[in-house]
């Protein structure tokens, strides 16, 4: 039975799928909406996507669509480990400014449901990391934003000084979340 525990911001879930072994490996069903849908999560989701992280310390976030592009997002790993953070970004929200981490991983066998409106990002902790996530709306390069991972009115307390993480352009470009467009 799917295990669906609730963390510390509305909307945000981690899942554990059952996973059943024996000599010849495993197996697991590790997306099923209808038990999703029985815990009052009823989605549809659109499009899976699939990264390789080749080193430990590959940061890759804080990521967002706008409405109505907005994207919940269902995100595991197959191979390696990731600490994975999320921040409400919901000027209304009670929870505006908070984050959470989660460390998500294949020994763990867990998920993160992030839903909309919550900045997205995660840091590999390990070499050759695999992600693998699902979201509820096609990518879109006109609702696309990012914020900074180290803004300081956020305050996210990351593993790894910052000068050892690796980031793309786009991410060491972003604005501070005062900056930047986000949800009312």
């Amino acid at each position: 039975m799917i295990e669906i525990n609730p963390l510390a911001l509305a909307g945000v879930f981690e899942i554990k799928p059952p996973k059943f072994g024996d000599d010849r490996g495993f197996f697991s069903e590790t997306f099923n909406a209808q038990a999703l849908a029985k815990a009052g999560i009823d989605l549809e989701f659109v499009q899976d996507n699939h990264s390789l992280s080749a080193a430990k310390g590959v940061l890759r976030g804080l990521h967002y669509q706008l409405p109505p592009r907005a994207q919940d997002k269902l995100v595991r790993v197959v191979s390696g480990s990731i600490l994975d953070v999320v921040v409400d970004i919901r000027r209304s929200s009670p929870t505006f400014r908070k984050w959470l981490a989660l460390e998500v991983s294949a020994t763990k066998w867990n998920q993160i449901l992030v839903p909309k409106g919550l900045a997205h990002g995660f840091l590999t902790l390990e070499e050759n990391t695999e992600v693998i996530y699902k979201v509820t709306d096609y990518y879109s390069p006109e609702h696309d934003r990012s914020i900074r991972f180290d803004d300081p009115s956020i305050g996210v307390d990351w593993p790894f000084e910052a000068s050892a993480i690796q980031l793309s352009d786009k991410d060491r470009k972003a604005p501070l979340l005062d900056g930047a467009d986000i949800f009312p």
